[in-house]
């Protein structure tokens, strides 16, 4: 009689409905089934990792859009007849819907399948896709792609519960590096792959190329991705996400268009207070809730709210820097094209995609609380080194002021994930895995517009304001890395193999 651990290297986790026999429940041949189960016999393919493969080609194939605009917003506006300003928010409104529609699709996940789920935030994401590729104005396109990212939210928790239900908590710090790197790394990617492509046949084509591989990635994940057990009496907190959201997007607002529209003005005081009674309601909804968006209590366990909260402020210097980093090699600052640009910023999903998988394995020796220090004093380097950036600077010191923002996320986030996870029960993974895309999602998204707003006075002849914004990300690196150090490490005989 074989283990649970052995039918898991099998493809047999008993938390995961693999279909056996090859015979369906009516009793007919399943041939797809056969058929998948000959192929990976023959090639040696372990049914984890092909699973695993699946599911992060598919965050990727939906992630990577989310910020590839931010290299050409200048040139997209020009063509839409409108300001950088007001289509800043088709990247932090896809960003944004990102991080508060995942829970909800965690839960959906729960309740209908994992796999239902995943296939069908693919099948929208390619509608929206083409529907951006087709966008007539600045509404529309904004309108679009908050679509495409809302459907596309729905990969990541599946992603997650995938990675979770199939490997043990010992085995889950290489998985977990892989995860890591697409959720920080493609939106990075978008915008090298992104600059040349507009810079050659368009914008749009963008959206052209990303809708026929969401395609492709919706075929294979109904393929090769088995069925998740279904839990009862699942519920949804509509109500805490609608308060969640309208806050997020007030504050943001304000935030944003504040200097445009005066910080005195009615129209700022307005956002800022509904945006803090909508935020009150948010607690107070969560407090009461059945089923809550964000489970209060888990921030009084350290092992949760330290890594959360380090993630948090890693991610708002992360992303902040990520949004100023072309302005300044830009029209804005240094002048340089888009494909140049976007050649420079390759140096962060390239340190990144080299580091996660190897500080999964030095974190095991090390422990998670080092290994989230340093990676916060990582992105803190690199944001001290772009605050000296100048017309005078060589194209070497600007490459390894990026990378350094991708080494110290890659050391810090695959080790703080795998903490705050194995810090919860098994069966609430899936609803801490959520709650912790929407901590570093809104993270993300008010370092973008937080960043944004402190360099807006920045121009080609005066680059003090780009570098008051690198010295505000990195006094929030340094928050990260000062959270890291108050967790736990995991005892190493739990961790070794």
């Amino acid at each position: 009689m074989t283990s649970p651990r052995e039918n898991a290297h099998e493809g047999h986790d008993p938390a995961v409905s693999f279909e056996s026999g090859g015979v369906d429940e009516l009793g007919v041949i399943a041939w797809p089934i056969l058929l998948r189960r000959r192929l990976a016999r023959k090639v040696g393919i372990d049914r984890r990792w092909a699973v695993l493969w699946v599911v992060l080609g598919g965050l990727f194939t939906t992630g990577f859009t989310i910020t590839l605009l931010v290299v050409s917003l200048a040139r997209i506006a020009t063509e839409l007849h409108t300001s950088t300003t007001v289509l800043t928010w088709a990247i932090t409104g896809p960003m944004l819907a990102f991080g508060v529609v995942g829970p909800a699709f965690g839960k959906a996940g729960d309740l209908w399948g994992h796999k239902r789920i995943f296939v069908g935030g693919l099948l929208f994401a390619t509608v929206f896709a083409f529907a951006s590729a087709l966008a007539w104005n600045a509404a529309t396109l904004i309108l679009f792609r908050t679509l495409s990212a809302t459907a596309g939210s729905a990969c990541s928790p599946s992603a997650m519960a995938y990675i979770n239900r199939m490997f043990e908590p010992a085995d889950r710090m290489k998985p977990l590096g892989y995860w890591s790197f697409v959720t920080a790394g493609s939106p990075v990617i978008g915008v090298v792959i992104g600059g040349p492509l507009v810079e050659a046949v368009g914008w749009r084509a963008i959206f052209m190329v990303q809708a026929p591989m969401c395609l492709v990635g919706l075929v294979l994940a109904w393929w090769l991705l088995p069925n998740t057990e279904r839990l009862k009496g699942v519920r949804f907190d509509v109500w805490g996400s609608v308060t969640l959201g309208l806050g997020a997007s007030l504050l943001l607002a304000a935030i944003s268009q504040g200097r445009s529209w005066g910080w005195a003005s009615a129209a700022t005081i307005g956002c800022l207070l509904l945006s803090v009674l909508s935020l009150v309601a948010f607690v107070l909804v969560e407090q009461r809730a059945v089923a809550p968006l964000v489970v209060l209590k888990w921030f009084g366990t350290r092992n949760f709210a330290w890594p959360v909260t380090s993630q948090m402020f890693a991610n708002f210097a992360y992303m902040g820097g990520f949004f100023l980093i072309p302005q300044v090699l830009g029209v804005r600052g240094l002048g340089l094209g888009e494909a140049t640009t976007g050649y420079l910023v390759i140096a962060r999903p390239l340190a990144f995609s080299l580091t996660a998988p190897l500080a999964a394995f030095v974190t095991i020796r090390v422990g998670e609380r080092t290994a989230g220090v340093v990676g916060g004093i990582g992105v803190m380097v690199s944001m001290i080194m772009w605050s000296t950036v100048g017309h005078g600077t060589g194209y070497v010191y600007i490459v390894a002021a990026t990378a350094m923002s991708g080494v110290g996320l890659g050391i810090a986030s695959p080790a703080l994930t795998s903490l705050m996870v194995n810090a919860v029960a098994d069966h609430d993974i899936g609803v801490a895995g959520a709650m912790q895309q929407l901590t570093t999602q809104l993270g993300a998204v008010l370092g973008a517009a937080v960043l944004a707003t402190v360099s807006v006075t920045a121009s080609t002849t005066d680059l003090r304001s780009f570098h008051t914004a690198f010295l505000v990300g990195a006094a929030a690196a340094v928050v990260a890395a000062v959270a890291a150090g108050f967790v736990h490490s995991t005892p190493r005989e739990s961790v070794q193999q």
